[in-house]
């Protein structure tokens, strides 16, 4: 009898033992379910395959609810601060499914009165939470009578930042957006806490962003919700970097001396815009590469003396395309105070003509890059004589020497904040 109990006890703690590894359980499940498939009669090559296919399917949704519930189960243990443990649960689960963080849906943080399988039970927080900004401003308000932006997590014998009135913080978050309509910074402000959160999608500042891209042309929403919506979603230019297109060509060289060899160059160059929030823009053409050219044009101030500076608007088409158009032209030079006044001295000079080049653009979208492309549409010259007051146009054929723009962000022209929004 001592013998035939050892040997029940034996095979109870094998059964533990075994139930507790997931790998084998999901080969004992995977294994009846393909015996009792045998077991029912056949009707040939395609109910078979049907079948093997059915296990397949069977055998990946429970391997995927298995590995979920290991790893839910490791989150809990991480945040109840048992390392190891959840360390051993994350091992165990990516056994199964190499990719499970990236299947779970984080909608709501695990109970912890429940295992992780309940983890996405109750149909009220189901799914993502659709207004973040009203379920935010809701838990502030229970939390206390008098909410504010933010706790410190720790003493401070400090002022902290959460002391200071909901006036000063938002002017600080105006100094962060600066003139310059730095909206990712904003964006980024906003994962800071709960309350920066309501702060950053403070609807006057987006209403400001937009006043100062669109003008008098968005005093109202339309068929946007919001005025970040509008921001976000409404073709404009961008202003955190700089549009490059490169144009490269072979040309035919003269020929040689002897006459026995012609060369060819290979010729290569470069355009560059840069929009500003005011409506300026920086037009540069240049065989400069980018590394030495797109520092320079951080500022319209620069120094360049190629680079032709002018001014550009946004136009909405009937067929619901957003096109930019752009006059620029080269620095005005200030005159010689002093002028030469002798004999030697020419008076009949060439008579003095202002060069103002007008572009046109297509705005358009790249892959995931919103308004990250330009195409070319329009491209003269216009040369004003002084003297006689008569403009003479003349219009470039746009031919494969006229590359679309290409946006590329550049983070040092969003670095400092020289104005508030």
């Amino acid at each position: 009898m001592a013998d035939e109990n050892a040997d029940i006890g034996g095979t109870l703690e094998d059964e533990d033992e075994s139930s507790d590894d997931p790998n084998l359980q999901l080969e004992l499940n995977a294994f009846r379910a393909q015996w009792m498939s045998e077991l029912k009669p056949s009707s040939g090559a395609g109910d078979r395959l049907q079948r093997a296919r059915g296990v397949k399917r069977t055998q990946d949704v429970a391997r995927e609810e298995k590995a979920t519930e290991l790893f839910l189960r490791a989150v809990q243990e991480e945040q109840n601060g048992a390392v190891y443990e959840a360390i051993k649960f994350y091992r165990m689960a990516m056994q199964l499914v190499p990719d499970i963080e990236f299947k779970i849906n984080y909608s709501r943080p695990p109970d912890a009165d429940r295992g992780g399988g309940n983890y996405m039970e109750d149909s009220d927080a189901d799914g993502e939470i659709e207004d973040l900004l009203a379920y935010f401003e809701q838990q502030l308000t229970l939390e206390s009578s008098f909410p504010k932006i933010c706790t410190p997590e720790l003493e401070v014998t400090q002022t902290h930042i959460s002391a200071l009135p909901r006036e000063i913080l938002m002017y600080i978050f105006r100094w962060v957006v600066s003139s310059e309509l730095d909206m990712r910074a904003l964006e980024q402000l906003s994962l800071v806490s709960r309350g920066f959160y309501i702060c950053a999608r403070d609807p006057e500042i987006w209403r400001s962003a937009c006043l100062r891209v669109w003008g008098r042309n968005c005093t109202k929403l339309g068929p946007f919700k919001s005025w970040r919506e509008m921001f976000l979603q409404r073709p404009r230019v961008r202003f955190d970097g700089v549009y490059i297109s490169k144009t490269s060509y072979i040309r035919q060289g003269e020929e040689s001396l002897d006459g026995f060899y012609r060369a060819w160059h290979h010729v290569e160059y470069y355009r560059y815009l840069r929009f500003f929030p005011d409506g300026c823009v920086l037009m540069l053409t240049t065989p400069e590469d980018p590394l030495s050219v797109v520092p320079r044009l951080r500022t319209r101030n620069t120094r360049m003396d190629s680079v032709l500076l002018g001014h550009f608007r946004l136009s909405q088409e009937t067929d619901n395309q957003t096109k930019v158009f752009a006059v620029v032209c080269k620095k005005k030079e200030e005159k010689a105070t002093e002028f030469q006044r002798n004999r030697f001295c020419r008076w009949n000079q060439a008579p003095e003509a202002e060069h103002a080049f007008h572009v046109g653009l297509h705005l358009t979208s790249r892959g995931r890059q919103s308004f990250s492309k330009l195409v070319w549409i329009h491209h003269s010259c216009h040369i004003t004589y002084k003297l006689t007051g008569e403009t003479v146009i003349t219009t470039f054929d746009l031919d494969r020497m006229y590359t679309p723009f290409f946006f590329a962000r550049v983070k040092s022209y969003t670095a400092f904040s020289e104005q508030p929004l």
